[in-house]
């Protein structure tokens, strides 16, 4: 199978958006498999051959890459049972479960989302890179500026603050940039690329500019461990 999707992935996509509800899926479940399922752990594997050259300590196994079709609605208004795109997602290998910074991909019929960073840290992750960045603006600043990425990505977006946070020096620097709460790049891509048979080089094409933003963030959240929020939280209670 050709790593790349299909009119009938779409077609299924596109129907889901208005039949989201387990008796159709069920129904139609073969062709969730053949259609949708199995040319994600395609494509996810072509993207693991090529990301081996460089970043391989971010590859992980199709089945864990790819992220599960079923919505977690226990604390969601929307209690539709099924999301209506697939993703994919690969942290650096060790940091899996303490919010290290990590490349993603969504596949939807309204557009294809390649991005890379830290999107939503924890508030310990989130100081750890502030603190970090307070040193190292300067690198930071000349990754974001790499040719490549300003042709392809949108700069860290999210709901900014309005000044520096708290306990961090107002004239710094490096304030614009603290200002930041999400440290993700983004390349949005029209749906119909994942139909292309050059989707996968599209994704790598993005996935290789968001490398060195992707190793810089991540050189401060290694530390950021869960035995250090501990830590961190048990400081707050105690001042």
């Amino acid at each position: 199978m050709n790593p790349h999707f299909s009119a009938q992935t779409f077609d299924f996509l596109d129907e889901l958006e208005h039949r989201n509800e387990r008796e159709w899926f069920q129904e139609h479940k073969p062709i969730y498999e053949r259609e949708l399922k199995q040319r994600m752990l395609t494509a996810i594997e072509s993207l693991n051959d090529t990301m081996a050259g460089f970043a391989s300590d971010y590859i992980r196994p199709p089945s864990k890459a790819m992220l599960r079709i079923y919505r977690d609605v226990r604390f969601s208004k929307d209690k539709t049972p099924y999301k209506t795109q697939l993703s994919a997602f690969w942290p650096r290998q060790g940091l899996e479960k303490t919010g290290g910074a990590a490349f993603f991909l969504q596949v939807g019929v309204h557009g294809v989302l390649v991005a890379g960073g830290a999107y939503s840290p924890q508030p310990v992750q989130l100081r750890a890179i502030r603190d970090y960045v307070l040193d190292h603006h300067g690198e930071l600043r000349t990754l974001l500026k790499a040719p490549a990425l300003l042709a392809m990505a949108e700069p860290f977006g999210g709901n900014k603050l309005i000044r520096p946070p708290r306990d961090f020096p107002v004239d710094h620097p490096a304030a614009d940039l603290l200002l930041n709460r999400s440290w993700a790049l983004m390349a949005h891509l029209p749906g119909d690329a994942a139909l292309e048979e050059n989707f996968t080089d599209l994704v790598i094409e993005r996935f290789r500019a968001f490398m060195p933003v992707v190793n810089f963030l991540n050189v401060p959240l290694a530390f950021a461990t869960p035995l250090e929020q501990e830590a961190a939280t048990g400081r707050r209670r105690s001042a």
